[in-house]
Order: C-alpha cells, then sequence, then structure tokens
C-alpha cells in the first residue's frame, strides 16, 4: 500500500506575503545595484568629457597665448595641468594629486590654488594646433587625460573625482529609505490582495466543514472551472458526489444486506421447522405405514428446499469472489435439448417449446454452469405462469454471439424493473414474483454469463417476458 507524503500545510497567506516581499526586495536591491553602477559611470565619463572639452579648448589656444597664461586659466577651473613642450620644456599648475584626492578646490569645478611655474621660459610660434591622440587613467580618486598635440607638445589634466562618492552615498541613502517605505507599502497592499484571493479558499473549507457536519447536499459551483480555484473546487464537488454516492450506495447495500438475512432466515426457518416438526412426530408417535410415509416424504422435501437455498446463497459468494469455470467445447443445442427433457420430470404441468437450429451453436463454456444458468431462467418462467404456462426456450447465432432465448407467456417485466431484478435479494412486489424464491436465481445467472464473457438480459416482448442469454461463439471446422 503506498502511503503519500504529508500535505505541508503551512500558511499559505504568510507564505505568499514573504514571498511576494523577497521578491520586492530582491528586484530593488537589484535596481539599487544598477543605478549605483550606472550613475558612477555616468558622473565620471562627465568628468572625462570635461576634461577632453578642455584639452581640445586648451589645443586652439597653443600658439596664441604663453604656456604658463595657459596652466593657470585651465588650473582656475579646478585642474591639476602640465604642459610638456616638444623641446622638453613644462609647465605645471593647480593643485597636487593630493590635494586633489581630498575634494576639487572650491568644491566640483572651483577655482585653482597655486601659482603657474614655469621651468624654462619660451616663446611659443603661433600655428594651428590640434589633440592627436588622447589616454584617459586614474583611479577612484582622479582622473587624468594625457592628450598628445599635432605640434609634439603633451598637455596633462587632472581632475578630482571624489565627488563621485559622495553623490553615490547620497544616492544609496535615498535608494535605501525609498526602498524601505515601498516594502511597508507593498506589504500592506500584498496582504490585501492575498487575502482577497484566498477568500475562495475560506469558502471551500467552509463547505467542507458543513458537508462532514451532516449537510450532504452542499457544493461549490465555481463560475470559472478553468482557474486554479475552480479545478480546486470542480474536483471537490466530483469527489463529494462520488462520496455521497458510495455512502447511498452503501446504505442501500446494507439495507438490502438487512432484508436479505430477514428473508433468508424465513426461508430457512420454514423448511428447518416442518423437519423438526416432522421428526419431532416420527420420534415421538408410533407410526407405521403411509403416516410414516407421508412425514418422511415432508422431511425430505423440507430439506431439499433448505438445501436448495443454502446452494444458492453458495453459489452467490462463488460469483462474488469469482467463479473457477471448468470449460469445455460444446453445442449449445445439446445442452438446451438435455435441459427441455429435464423441465417435464420438474414441472409435469408446464408446457414446454423449443426452437433448435439445424447448424450447430458451438461454444467454449461449462456446461453444468450453463445448464445451471438455463434452469434459474425456466424456473423462473414457471414460477411466472403458474407452473402451467406456455414457456418457449430456442437457440440462435447473432453473429459471433451465441444466444439462448426464454419467453413465457405471464405477467411480464415492467420497464423500470427489468434492470432491477438482476440486483441480489430483489424480489418484484407483482405475480411474478408471488411463488417464492429469494430474489438469487437472476442474479446468479447473470453472475455466471458474465464470467463467460457474455451476459443474460430482460428485453422487450409482445407477451410475457424474454430472458436472452448470450455467449461468446466458439468457432470451430466442421468435422
Amino acid at each position: 500500500m503506498t502511503v503519500s507524503p504529508p500535505l505541508r500545510s503551512g500558511s499559505l497567506r504568510r507564505r505568499t506575503i514573504v514571498a511576494v516581499l523577497a521578491l520586492v526586495a530582491l528586484l530593488l536591491v537589484v535596481l539599487a545595484i544598477v543605478v549605483d553602477v550606472a550613475l558612477g559611470a555616468r558622473l565620471r565619463g562627465q568628468i572625462e568629457e570635461r576634461l577632453r572639452d578642455r584639452a581640445a579648448a586648451a589645443a586652439s589656444l597653443v600658439g596664441t597665448v604663453d604656456d604658463s597664461e595657459l596652466a593657470e586659466r585651465l588650473s582656475d577651473q579646478g585642474l591639476a595641468v602640465r604642459i610638456d613642450g616638444a623641446s622638453g620644456d613644462s609647465v605645471v599648475a593647480g593643485p597636487s594629486p593630493e590635494q586633489l584626492r581630498d575634494g576639487p578646490p572650491g568644491g566640483p569645478g572651483g577655482p585653482g590654488t597655486g601659482p603657474a611655474t614655469r621651468s624654462v621660459p619660451q616663446p611659443t610660434a603661433s600655428s594651428d594646433v590640434s589633440v592627436v591622440a588622447s589616454e584617459v587613467t586614474g583611479d577612484s580618486d582622479l582622473v587624468t587625460l594625457r592628450s598628445t598635440l599635432s605640434d609634439g607638445s603633451t598637455l596633462t589634466l587632472t581632475a578630482s573625482a571624489a565627488g563621485i562618492d559622495d553623490t553615490l552615498v547620497q544616492v544609496r541613502w535615498i535608494m535605501a529609505l525609498s526602498s524601505i517605505g515601498v516594502l511597508v507599502l507593498a506589504a500592506g497592499a500584498v496582504t490585501l490582495v492575498v487575502r482577497r484571493t484566498l477568500r475562495p479558499l475560506d469558502q471551500v473549507s467552509r463547505v467542507a466543514r458543513a458537508i462532514g457536519s451532516g449537510e450532504r447536499e452542499r457544493r461549490l459551483h465555481p463560475t470559472r472551472p478553468d482557474t486554479e480555484i475552480g479545478r480546486v473546487a470542480t474536483a471537490l464537488d466530483d469527489m463529494l458526489d462520488d462520496v455521497v454516492g458510495a455512502e447511498q450506495a452503501a446504505l442501500d447495500a446494507e439495507q438490502r444486506l438487512r432484508a436479505f438475512l430477514s428473508d433468508a432466515a424465513h426461508e430457512l426457518r420454514t423448511p428447518v421447522a416442518g423437519i423438526r416438526a416432522a421428526a419431532d412426530t416420527l420420534v415421538r408417535a408410533d407410526l407405521a405405514g403411509p403416516e410414516r410415509e407421508v412425514l418422511a416424504a415432508h422431511v425430505a422435501r423440507e430439506a431439499a428446499r433448505a438445501s436448495r437455498l443454502v446452494d444458492d446463497l453458495l453459489t452467490m459468494a462463488r460469483v462474488d469472489r469469482g467463479l473457477e469455470l471448468s470449460r469445455t467445447a460444446l453445442d449449445l443445442r445439446s445442452l438446451v435439448t438435455a435441459e427441455a427433457e429435464r423441465v417435464p420430470l420438474v414441472h409435469p404441468s408446464l408446457r414446454l417449446r423449443t426452437e433448435i437450429p439445424d447448424a450447430a451453436v458451438p461454444v467454449h463454456a461449462d456446461p453444468d454452469r450453463v445448464a445451471q444458468v438455463l434452469s434459474n431462467l425456466i424456473e423462473n418462467a414457471a414460477r411466472a405462469t403458474g407452473r402451467t404456462g406456455l414457456v418457449t426456450v430456442g437457440v440462435e447465432r447473432r453473429g459471433s454471439t451465441a444466444v439462448v432465448v426464454v419467453t413465457d407467456d405471464g405477467p411480464g417485466v415492467p420497464l423500470a424493473d427489468r434492470e432491477r431484478i438482476f440486483e441480489r435479494l430483489v424480489r418484484l412486489d407483482d405475480a411474478r414474483a408471488g411463488s417464492g424464491g429469494v430474489g438469487l436465481g437472476l442474479p446468479i445467472a447473470r453472475g455466471i454469463a458474465r464470467a463467460h464473457g457474455g451476459d443474460v438480459r430482460c428485453v422487450d416482448s409482445d407477451r410475457g417476458a424474454r430472458f436472452e442469454i448470450t455467449l461468446p461463439l466458439a468457432e470451430r471446422s466442421a468435422a
């Protein structure tokens, strides 16, 4: 027997809220990282662009102003400037790299400090000069642009990047506080949404409790059976229908079983009481001759009746467990003929007619069990006709099926009862049940036929009742 693992029954509402908030927090962290990296790259890129603009402007002034004056103009913008002439002369102006690491003088873009110095004064010739190549270097605190000019000189501009970190720290604080606010708002919104979304599950719980307390007719009836909750509700409704149906079937079966026990006890009590009374009379009375023979015959008759009832009960039990059949190849015509020859011995007043075809009707079956089915149907027809009516037994072939037909001229079976009569322990209240029986003959007949792969059915008839036994036809070559 396969044991299912226990269902994880933690709070679905709590798990959903925590999962959504965790996802929102993760998205906020990813957003903060993306903003931090993108903003830092953007600010550093702006510094590099500013340095390139200053280098291009300075190149356009080379030859029109002195190198020292040019260096002073650039350093006034908060840059460390170094101009290396083509002849080896150098001009340095502005704050030192150490000062720039602490931040640009006067703030970003503020004026520089310190005079421009000239190592070797030298006049410059006027000419058209441009930037030939540029290289950007630096670290987290400094950005350095080294530009080679077309006259052979080199211009090196260094700017502070310390303000980038300050800006990023401020942005991080803003993102952190904003994220906390977003999480608080999201927690409230998600709680409301999840509570509303999971409300149908509360309805499912209420209906289940109501059904468990006895309201078997309660159902969910989802408006959208194609959704997740709709599918769960539909499955629960179907399960409840099956459970209620099984419960009703169990109650009906229990009621039939009680009726069967009552009927069986009654049927057994009658022959047993007759046997006991006759036996007591035989033992106590000094009887001889005809009286003794009558009592002995009565004992034998009642014992046979009780034995037949016990045999029916045992047969029904075997049908429930699965019959063990001793199959053999036989011609159904011979079996029907043999049973028809036995009928006058049991029911001498019954008028029996047979309809036997000329062609063989071969089947692969248990002859004793098939004979029992036919005997039960003939006995049923005899009781329905008061044991004096007309009963017809016929054999025919229908495609790959062999059919035995038993009809009578009795009162017939109402259409509504044609399946119910095959339920065990069911007896009709009309004339067909007026002559006794506990309602096991037809269920036994159907059980035996179905064990052979066939069936027994009550079908339409112009007069009386018509029963058909169907068995698989065994095709065999003619000898």
